[in-house]
């Protein structure tokens, strides 16, 4: 009875840190969230949001000098544009972005209002959804509720997870649809009823709806099914196979638009089949920095590359083996219908990738985001680990405390990256290539009185860059090897990410001096002024 009692105090004090945890996790998924520099990808979605399409912007705002307002007008939506036009943006031009997530943020600008703040908001919500939906989750899989409070700590702490939840994309939306399809699919599983499956088939078109990655986790759910079921084509089988039908079919309306758009789809992720600089061995570090990532991120703090990884490859190593090994003890552990549903959601997600990068070529398997299912699997093992190590009754107390010791500093751990990551303007995932040098631009060009700046840089390069500026701050968009006709009436006038042939051009043919603002090994902002 003793015995009892203790484990009873034990897990209610483990329970008191945890909800901590998470009340700590939320918080920060909503601080600084309209003070990081909004970059191309959010722009992107921004403009789809509004219905507007990028031939449109280029069309108006490349014949004149254009303000803050005029730049902003096709970032959010209003009364000129509607859902069709949302969903007519995204067909024409990036038909492999289904249109769920956007229209809900749609929704959720209008009924919200026009910000970088609200725009965001909208996956720190499905974010917290998803740590919600977690505990559902472990609770379908694992007999002990303690595994799911560590799951939901977890991801509340996951610096992974905090970037997403701060990023004004679908990737957060398609996190939650995937913990929710699976707790859908193991309850329909259990009880078989047609209810059930009609719910599961909803949660499979809404999956593809926001990427069509989804394929991947109901693949998984389909291995795992007829494994499970030990091959045989029976009345579960049936009911999953017609829900996951009803699913798909409910799709196919998009899925033959992405079919009869493939060289647009093609022409806008052509970037994936890049390999890595250093090949495969680069591929392979970085599939091992991003699950250290789930617990610990200081890349501002650490230049952690392929070519430079001390001090940070000890933690990194460290993080992997316990990973590795949170997924073999799970697999010891427990029984087939719990570790085959979670390594089935695993490998599915990543090894198509990893072979598509390792026949063709690409880095598909090292972009963190197309991996978010394999992730989430990955830290329900490492949850179910910690819970039945610090509760086990069948390990001495100072192996117990060894293990809670962990749990501390993998918290203290992730509260450290929460406090780094949160004040930071730009991190790792939103594309420092091209949003990396605008916090230094941005108080040169605020300081002066009327300032014009001028670029042939693409547009998307430009609205980031706009949204941290004062509003007396114009802007002329030039168009690639044109000059423009430079306007007279302001303070100060300056060329952002110019081409070869525009500073050429300025200075042979038209006679302006133009001198670099700061000193970078590739300067983004030069002042222009008259020899």
């Amino acid at each position: 009875m003793q015995t009892t009692i203790q484990r009873t105090i034990r897990f209610s004090r483990i329970k008191i840190l945890l909800v901590i945890i998470l009340i700590i996790g939320i918080f920060f998924r909503f601080i600084y969230l309209d003070k990081k520099i909004y970059w191309d990808d959010e722009v992107f979605t921004s403009l789809r949001v509004s219905g507007y399409t990028s031939e449109e912007f280029e069309k108006q705002l490349y014949t004149h000098i254009v303000s803050f307002k005029d730049i902003q007008s096709y970032q959010f939506p209003n009364p000129e544009r509607t859902t069709f036009d949302t969903i007519k943006g995204l067909a024409t031009e990036e038909p492999q972005l289904p249109p769920l997530y956007f229209l809900l943020t749609r929704f959720w600008v209008q009924l919200f209002g026009n910000s970088v703040l609200v725009t965001r908001s909208l996956s720190a919500v499905f974010n917290i959804l998803t740590i919600a939906v977690i505990y559902w989750l472990c609770r379908e899989l694992f007999e002990s509720p303690l595994v799911g409070w560590m799951a939901m700590a977890l991801i509340a702490l996951s610096p992974f997870h905090l970037l997403y939840a701060q990023a004004a994309r679908q990737y957060s939306l398609w996190g939650l649809i995937t913990v929710l399809s699976s707790v859908v699919f193991l309850r329909a599983r259990r009880i078989n009823n047609k209810f059930s499956w009609v719910l599961y088939s909803i949660t499979v078109a809404l999956g593809l709806y926001t990427l069509p990655l989804f394929f991947l986790v109901t693949f998984g759910h389909g291995i795992y099914m007829i494994a499970i079921e030990k091959f045989q084509f029976n009345k579960t089988v049936k009911n999953y196979l017609l829900s996951f039908a009803v699913g798909t079919l409910a799709f196919f309306p998009w899925m033959i638009l992405i079919i009869l758009s493939a060289d647009k789809a093609r022409q806008t992720t052509n970037w994936i089949k890049y390999s890595f600089k250093y090949g495969i061995p680069e591929l392979v570090f970085s599939w091992l920095n991003h699950i250290a990532r789930l617990f610990l991120d200081l890349a501002n703090k650490f230049n952690f590359t392929y070519t430079n990884p001390f001090p940070y490859i000890i933690p990194v190593i460290a993080f992997v083996a316990l990973t590795f090994y949170a997924v073999y003890y799970l697999c010891r552990h427990t029984a087939k219908e719990t570790w085959l549903f979670i390594l089935s959601l695993i490998v599915t997600s990543v090894l198509p990738l990893i072979l598509l990068d390792l026949i063709l070529g690409g880095r598909r398997s090292g972009i963190t985001r197309y991996l978010i299912p394999s992730y989430i699997g990955l830290q329900i093992s490492v949850a179910y680990l910690l819970a039945t190590q610090v509760t086990s009754h069948w390990i001495q107390l100072w192996q117990q405390k060894l293990w809670r010791l962990l749990i501390v500093v993998l918290f203290s751990l992730g509260i450290a990256s929460y406090t780094v990551i949160s004040p930071a303007q730009v991190w790792w995932n939103n594309g420092p290539s091209k949003i990396g040098q605008i916090p230094a631009i941005i108080p040169v060009v605020n300081q002066t009185e009327q300032p014009l700046i001028i670029s042939d840089a693409k547009w998307s390069d430009l609205v980031p860059l706009s949204y941290s500026l004062k509003p007396n701050v114009k802007f002329q968009l030039v168009r690639q090897q044109e000059l423009p006709n430079i306007p007279q009436g302001f303070s100060d006038y300056f060329l952002y990410k110019p081409s070869q042939d525009l500073r050429e051009g300025l200075e042979k043919r038209v006679g302006y001096q133009i001198k670099p603002v700061y000193q970078s090994n590739n300067i983004w902002l030069w002042r222009l002024s008259k020899k």
